[in-house]
């Protein structure tokens, strides 16, 4: 729906200004939402932060009101696959649960940790503005409810309104601009360090209540002034976990078994060997395996099949599934061919297969640029790394099948250049945001990207060796550099997961 019009027949664009000058902090706003709109106990729509600035006797506590701040430029909408996730014409994001197939991507897209999974329905939730309200003329909840008239909700397009005064009239800040959400919350006389994430001291306890995670991790050199302290917030889970990391792993098992295919003849395997299938069979076997992980953490999983009846064609959710589907069904096709003997015909699908492995691969890139409240996660030279480790895992695999044969010299000196390049992309110089240096640090901090390294090192040592002895040695040195190049990438991977989520968004 598109809301109500004016006298002039123009749809109004709400937005909301939140006076922190008349704000108690009596979390009224936060009641009368989760009334409103059944919250369910632990998650919050609208929540009031208190920092307290200042050093005894002189400190002041700050109430800061947060919540979505339906951007119009609102990356939710762009990454969520299902079209679940609107942009109403009155300037409303919208969340339609009936739509919704709970993949959490739109909690990774927003910069301001305003969506949560509801647990019992499987779905994603968020302020929607009260539209069932809105619709009937009537206001939103919270701003009904609030005793100071601190919430201020109206048209920002009509210049005579409250709102649009109060923005014209009053030095006003906003949320994370430079994430380019252009965002429709406007604070008056807010605390900077209350809107910016990571500018306070996170205690173990909050003012009233215990909290319900530890405080996030703070590596050195991004030490929060000790006179300013968060007092009582929400804290925020993770939301994306072992699926997902392992899923970077056995889709890069799959890309990476097709990547390397060709090398096969080039290795010396005869084409009528047996094991000229085990590239096909592996990269099905880990493309099915990817796409039970996918489904599994779903909220919805019932309601998959969304994504490809329903695609919103913005998000590399869908077109990520395109990608995997096509290459399922080219390698599909080189698996029969190989079968039935025709192997020109197999020889010639495998290379029209290679840019559909590279994207298998790499289109993962894509789909965590859009992920625009991670730092970590978008930052450029993630599709070179992701290929990269894909041909890692092919060229072991390829040793695997050429070793014993005695074939197995060319793609382990091709695993060792793919090595090299991996370490130079990994360890180039990149320009961070404070958030994306933080979560680096996060990441370098657990040892976890130089322990993927020290495998890798040790994988590339034995398939050299493996290739050099040949025979049932040989396969079983290039057996053991496999299974140290697929623990090496599963242990990076699941660090890097983790160490995107570990800086705080709000």
């Amino acid at each position: 729906m598109e809301g109500r019009r004016d006298a002039a027949g123009a749809v109004p664009q709400y937005g909301f200004v939140i006076d922190q000058r008349k704000c108690i902090g009596c979390h009224a706003c936060t009641v009368a939402c989760k009334a409103e709109n059944e919250v369910p106990v632990g998650k919050f729509r609208t929540w009031v932060k208190y920092v307290e600035k200042g050093t005894f006797p002189s400190v002041k506590r700050h109430f800061t009101v947060l919540r979505c701040n339906h951007c119009d430029a609102a990356p939710c909408v762009t990454i969520c696959p299902v079209n679940a996730l609107s942009k109403r014409p009155d300037a409303i994001v919208d969340l339609d649960r009936d739509q919704c197939i709970g993949c959490r991507a739109c909690m990774q897209a927003c910069p301001y940790d305003a969506l949560y999974l509801n647990e019992e329905t499987g779905t994603a939730e968020k302020c929607h503005y009260c539209a069932h309200r809105t619709e009937r003329g009537l206001e939103p909840a919270c701003v009904v409810v609030c005793p100071e008239q601190a919430i201020v909700a109206g048209d920002v397009a009509d210049p005579e309104t409250p709102i649009s005064r109060l923005i014209a009239e009053q030095p006003v800040a906003q949320r994370k601009l430079e994430k380019g959400t252009r965002p429709r919350v406007w604070y008056v006389d807010a605390l900077p360090e209350a809107l910016r994430p990571n500018s306070s001291t996170e205690p173990p306890q909050y003012l009233w209540s215990d909290r319900r995670h530890q405080p996030p991790p703070v590596p050195p050199g991004f030490e929060p002034p000790p006179d300013v302290v968060a007092t009582l917030d929400v804290d925020h889970a993770p939301v994306w976990g072992w699926h997902i990391w392992a899923y970077l792993v056995t889709k890069n098992l799959a890309a990476g078994a097709m990547l390397a295919a060709p090398v096969l003849a080039a290795a010396g395997l005869p084409a009528g060997s047996d094991l000229q299938h085990v590239p096909e069979a592996v990269g099905l076997a880990f493309l099915g395996i990817t796409l039970f992980l996918l489904v599994h953490d779903l909220g919805r999983p019932e309601r998959f099949l969304k994504l490809l009846l329903q695609p919103n064609t913005r998000s590399w959710l869908v077109k990520g599934a395109w990608v995997l589907t096509a290459f399922g069904l080219l390698t599909t096709a080189s698996l029969v061919a190989g079968l039935l003997d025709e192997h020109a015909l197999m020889r010639t699908l495998r290379m029209v297969n290679l840019p559909f492995a590279v994207l298998a691969s790499g289109y993962t890139a894509w789909l965590f640029g859009q992920c625009r409240g991670r730092d970590l996660w978008i930052e450029r030279g993630l599709f070179a790394k992701l290929v990269l480790r894909a041909a890692c895992l092919g060229l072991a695999l390829a040793v695997v099948l050429t070793a014993g044969a005695g074939g197995g010299l060319v793609p382990a000196a091709g695993f060792a250049a793919a090595f090299g390049l991996l370490f130079v992309v990994e360890h180039r110089r990149v320009e961070r945001t404070r958030d994306g240096a933080r979560a680096h640090a996060i990441l370098e901090a657990t040892g976890k990207p130089r322990q993927g390294e020290l495998l890798h090192l040790v994988a590339a040592a034995l398939l050299l060796a493996a290739g050099a002895a040949g025979g049932a040695v040989g396969t079983g040195l290039a057996l053991a550099a496999l299974a140290a190049t697929i623990l090496g990438q599963l242990v990076h991977e699941k660090a890097w997961v983790e160490a995107g989520q570990a800086v705080p968004l709000s």
